[in-house]
């Protein structure tokens, strides 16, 4: 089993939060991106497999900073020497999927092929509606499953994938769809150019355009492809096609048998070959210390944050991965039991605990519980 870690990006203890506006303190955010820095070489030199991160922006609070996607993995890749960077992900309700396949290929080359992503539908309403690139998708989540806005937005993601898959995995390519069209039908060059059809593909002497294509090619064959924190059978399906693994942060083990076989059929009914374990990852939060009962009590300000700042957007309590090494070892062991499970997420509370804690933790779960499940 891997282990990999996801960070909110938070800038703030809880009085510093609980103070207000705490991402437009400069202070706040220098600390925040040099106490990154100093947990992404920590955990490299503990073995940890990938660091992840989401896209997020607009938050004046402070509570989840990782903004541009592109910037905060070059950050993290910058102070690593062998862990991969996860960014979860491109959302696709305010990225042009041509841009960003362009930019997962680049990010891909610059981090030399230890780049894994991670691609989502948006369920932040605030800022996804002022960056929105569509003027009619909205944010999805409980307040309208299953509604007009719900199918449009799934419909809207599909494309998204699709475009990204082609342009990552072909030397040029076309899309005709329902919001995406590529290239534009009709299009024509408004002068010539020799170089474009003397030495590129996808156009002719006359100017006329039938495939476009990006540059660069991805390094890897292959990037690795995540789902963002599904909790759903529908979602899991969808990604089984591309071999694409949801996340899936839970403590429900027989909801995981299910997600497992369900992801596996699919994925067989594409012509895809897989390990058992390849069909997901699994994790939760994770605070391990020396006790169970210091474990629980450095819980007390995650928990403040959670219900803060996750239980609004519609999320329930994920796998609670809380304890000491011991107590940790003993439910991984559980887990294994249950479902095969080849890379583990960890969500942490970074900028919530102080580095004395989050290096603890950190520490304690490489050495003490990692080497056990490996």
């Amino acid at each position: 089993m891997d282990f990999s870690l996801f960070i909110y990006g938070t800038v703030g203890r809880r009085k510093e939060l609980e103070a207000g506006m705490a991402g437009r303190k400069p202070e706040l955010y220098q600390r925040f991106l040099a106490e990154l820095a100093d947990y992404a070489r920590f955990a490299d030199e503990r073995g940890y497999y990938a660091i992840g991160h989401p896209e997020h922006h607009l938050q004046i609070e402070g509570f989840e900073m990782a903004n541009d996607p592109c910037l905060m993995a070059m950050w993290l890749g910058q102070h690593l020497k062998r862990m991969r960077v996860m960014t979860c992900g491109f959302v696709a309700s305010t990225n042009n999927p041509i841009i960003a396949a362009e930019k997962i290929a680049t990010l891909d080359n610059m981090l030399g092929g230890r780049f894994n992503v991670g691609l989502v539908r948006g369920y932040q309403a605030r800022w996804l509606d002022n960056f929105k690139i569509i003027p009619q998708v909205e944010a999805v989540g409980p307040w309208n499953a299953d509604g007009p806005a719900d199918v449009m937005n799934r419909e809207l993601f599909t494309e998204f994938v699709e475009v990204i898959y082609k342009a990552l995995y072909n030397d040029t390519f076309s899309y005709r769809g329902k919001y995406w069209n590529f290239p534009t039908p009709g299009f024509k060059n408004p002068h010539d150019h020799p170089v474009y059809y003397k030495y590129g593909q996808g156009v002719d002497a006359a100017m006329n355009f039938s495939e476009i294509g990006i540059a660069p090619k991805p390094l890897q064959k292959e990037i690795p492809l995540y789902g963002g924190f599904s909790s759903s059978l529908r979602t899991a399906k969808f990604w089984a096609k591309y071999k694409g693994k949801p996340i899936v942060l839970t403590d429900n083990l027989e909801f995981c048998k299910t997600l497992w076989g369900e992801w596996g059929e699919e994925a067989r009914s594409h012509g895809h070959d897989f390990q058992p374990g390849e069909e997901a990852c699994w994790g939760g939060i994770m605070i391990c210390a020396p006790t169970d009962a210091q474990a629980w009590e450095w819980w007390e300000d995650m928990k403040w944050f959670w219900d803060q700042w996750s239980v609004p957007f519609g999320f329930g309590l994920p796998e609670l991965l809380i304890g000491s090494p011991e107590t940790l070892n003993k439910r991984l062991a559980e887990v294994n039991k249950a479902i095969p499970v080849k890379e583990c997420y960890l969500l942490i509370p970074q900028g919530i605990h102080t580095p004395e804690q989050i290096k603890t933790s950190l520490d304690l779960f490489a050495t003490k519980v990692m080497p056990n499940h490996r």
